[in-house]
């Protein structure tokens, strides 16, 4: 196998449109072993991208040793990314927590968990005593196992009654869930991995796929190196690998300036209109809005998207033009428009070009609105993110009814008064002291959250009580009251659910390090040392084991859209994952959503009755009965409005963060890999050449990147992105370099504001300027 720091992507194996992905088996064994040495393979899928590629453990002497791609799987069909061969295991030194810790004279000192479990119960206790469920906070994760995301929504939906539960999918995937809630009533991926294989074009929105999801771009370069390649576009203000194969495919690169794009979107949109390249009879007979629409996006000309964007107008004209006159279109979405502003907006127009078009629920037509995590998914789906699980609409009192008989508990337990708290106002409830009990379970916040500055503050006052639940002594357990030795992945059993809706099983290869345990049974601790009951006297959670989960779950997303009745653990062992929903009806899953043209909009069956895309104000349930959607899919409406943070004299550039391929989040995992280390050491500031020019400053030339709110100093590296842009990786944090001040995440310089709809953070608009500090 090529060495897959240097070939990122591996061989190609080319085939043509419309037939099956070649297998390609990838393998990493540690040193001087081989296949003949393992002495099991226990099956899995990765967890270090969302792309969720199925594979084997290497077992040997009772460590894991190394991994295998599982060719029979529909996501990978046998590949793996660097990070899935490089770091899957190799993070596992001496460094791991093995032991509960507890604050004693403001110093973190091993402990027993009989004593750390007692301190965190009688804290909860007492505040519940106190001050009522609002006093906890829960923010978990886009990595733990869906057993575990469900018995935490119980645990804070039933148990408790709070409605602070978010995840730091927040930060990634939360717009992918809002559009699809505004557009199609649900969340759930219309499309599937295997439209790559059918589409004739491929748009690419915000999305740097080559690098956030490696074997997937795979699949891509296999269709552009066989015969009847599609044409790719790309909406970037870098030049990235995807940007470099949209304009050698013939395509587009489309690089706006960052806070513009729905001022893009709304160009695209209005091309398709004037040059009547639309469905118009899929339009009547599936959607509702189009005259709103039509008229929001008529000022929109390519001349005036030219002029707000910073492009050429011809190329607004030639994307168009390829979306317009392509049979066969695949759209992906990611953080390039989710973490941007007007983001919920901007990817709801993405919906909308694939609805005028007619283009959902057929081979080769559909939306991904991307996730950024492996399990993401599974947040959202079990209401671990605050929304109510299997889909269920918090103003919908028969929803509340249908939960409440499952848990049977009083439906007033259910917190659904208001919207769901999202992580950013968790955040700024611990802030004023409403929130005293913060568990944070699974990430990194003292590295992943905008505006570190006020992060840590937030973190370090006295009367916020803080657990923090994981595998490693990260920067955020630094603040902690109560730190909780967790499993991680292969060291427990579980399943999980990948961005084109593919359920995969991960069995338990090893013995967790020490005493460390699955975050299922920390849950279940927790649970049962506080005796939460059900309206018969009976414990509130019943199940004891992983699988017993996985049933209680299967039952609570009966007869929804994700419905996984049809599943079990021994139908997901071998072969390949399966996509939901999964039910009598469909006993081998479902590839696409929506074939038919019937959208999950039926009041009493929406997820949510839609927002204001400009102010997020919500539609009440009487005016979103009186549109009769019936099934119909909504056209949904914006115009373009100036960012919250914009260059000035003082800060004359925008600052972007983003990923890079060889490190996962705040490289817990990833930066304990050897390899992945060496191939990313350190963080470092792009600057295109003009700008470096100006600045007097050639690469690997030390910089200060400064906002307001902070600053920090990197190596500048020259070229790759548009003029008046920054961009920063944002995965670097402290854990690993000592002293020396906060000079190296990229959230000291990012602000704390966000989309109004799906709430999720602005990271890519921060205004800053750039100073040469050494050569």
């Amino acid at each position: 196998m090529a060495d897959r720091i240097e070939q990122v992507w591996g061989t190609r194996t080319p085939y043509s449109r419309d037939t099956v992905w070649p297998r390609r088996v990838d393998l990493q064994l540690a040193r001087g072993l081989e296949e003949s040495d393992v002495d099991s393979w226990v099956q899995s899928a990765c967890v270090l991208c969302s792309n969720g590629c199925a594979c084997d453990i290497a077992v040997k002497d009772g460590r894991m040793v190394g991994v295998r791609g599982r060719a029979d799987d529909l996501v990978n069909h046998g590949r793996m990314g660097p990070k899935g061969l490089y770091g899957s295991w190799q993070w596992n030194g001496e460094d791991r927590l093995t032991r509960p810790l507890i604050r004693r004279d403001g110093e973190l000192v091993e402990s027993d968990w009989d004593t750390a479990m007692d301190l965190i119960v009688r804290r909860s206790k007492k505040l519940l005593a106190d001050t009522g469920p609002l006093s906890h906070g829960f923010y978990t994760s886009g990595q733990l196992f869906l057993e575990e995301y469900y018995t935490l929504g119980v645990i804070g939906k039933a148990g408790l009654g709070t409605p602070h539960m978010d995840g730091n999918t927040r930060l990634c995937t939360a717009t992918a869930a809002a559009a699809m809630k505004e557009s199609f009533g649900s969340d759930g991926q219309p499309g599937t991995y295997a439209d790559i294989d059918h589409c004739e074009a491929l748009f690419l929105f915000g999305h740097n796929m080559a690098e956030t999801q490696t074997v997937l771009w795979s699949r891509v370069l296999d269709r552009l190196a066989g015969p009847e390649p599609p044409v790719v576009v790309a909406v970037d203000p870098r030049e990235t690998k995807v940007a470099m194969a949209a304009t050698g495919s013939g395509g587009v690169h489309l690089a706006p300036l960052p806070g513009t794009n729905q001022a893009l979107m709304n160009g695209l949109l209005r091309e398709l209109i004037v040059n009547k390249r639309i469905d118009e009879d899929y339009v009547a007979a599936h959607t509702i809005g189009f005259d709103d629409l039509e008229a929001t996006v008529e000022p929109y000309t390519p001349r005036h998207v030219a002029e707000v964007c910073g492009i050429e107008p011809a190329a607004l004209v030639r994307a168009a033009e390829i979306f317009g006159t392509t049979r066969h279109v695949l759209s992906t979405v990611l953080q390039g428009f989710y973490q941007s502003h007007q983001a919920t907006a901007a990817s709801c127009q993405v919906n909308n070009l694939h609805l005028l078009r007619g283009m959902i629920g057929r081979p080769g037509c559909g939306v991904l609105q991307m996730n950024g995590q492996p399990t993401a998914q599974n947040t959202r789906e079990c209401g671990a993110d605050g929304d109510l699980p299997g889909f269920r609409n918090w103003e919908n009192p028969e929803h509340i009814r249908q939960l409440a008989e499952l848990w049977n508990v009083d439906p007033m337990t259910i917190p659904h008064w208001s919207p769901p708290t999202h992580a950013m106002q968790i955040w700024r409830y611990a802030e004023q002291g409403s929130i005293r009990f913060l568990w944070i379970s699974a990430t990194n916040p003292a590295v992943s959250m905008p505006e570190l500055p006020r992060i840590r503050e937030i973190l370090g006052k006295e009367d916020l009580f803080v657990v923090v639940q994981d595998g490693f002594r990260t920067e955020t357990a630094e603040f902690a009251d109560v730190v909780l030795p967790a499993a991680f992945w292969g060291e427990k059993q579980g399943t999980f659910t990948n961005v084109n809706r593919t359920v995969h099983l991960s069995d338990k290869a090893v013995e967790p390090p020490g005493e460390a345990r699955a975050d299922l049974d920390i849950f279940l601790d927790y649970a049962r040392r506080m005796d939460f009951r059900d309206r018969d006297g009976d414990p509130l959670i019943p199940w004891r084991t992983p699988e017993e989960a996985f049933r209680a779950w299967q039952e609570c997303s009966r007869g929804r859209l994700c419905d996984y009745s049809g599943l079990s653990y021994e139908k997901l062992r071998g072969g390949s994952g399966i996509q939901w929903p999964c039910d009598k009806d469909h006993p081998d899953g479902t590839e696409r959503l929506y074939t038919d043209g019937v959208f999950s909009t039926d009041p009493d069956v929406c997820e949510d009755f839609g927002h204001d895309l400009l102010t997020g104000g919500t539609v009440s349930p009487e005016r979103y009965r009186a549109q009769r959607p019936e099934g119909r899919a909504f056209l949904k409406a914006a115009e373009y409005t100036s960012p919250p943070e914009e260059p000035d004299e003082r800060y004359p550039f925008v600052c972007t963060t983003g990923r890079t391929v060889y490190h996962f989040h705040t490289r817990t995992k990833t930066g304990r890999a050897p390899k992945l280390r060496r191939a990313a050491p350190e963080p470092w500031a792009e600057l295109s050449a003009a700008d470096a020019a100006d600045l007097g400053v050639t690469d690997g030339a030390l910089v200060r990147v400064e906002s307001v709110r902070g600053a920090v100093e990197v190596t500048a590296r020259i070229g790759r992105v548009r003029p008046g842009v920054v961009f920063l990786p944002f995965h670097y944090g402290y854990w690993d370099v000592g002293e020396g001040g906060h000079t190296r995440a990229a959230n000291e310089v990012t602000l704390t504001e966000w989309d109004p709809v799906s709430k999720q953070p602005l990271f890519k608009l921060s205004a800053v300027r750039v100073t040469k500090v050494g050569d």
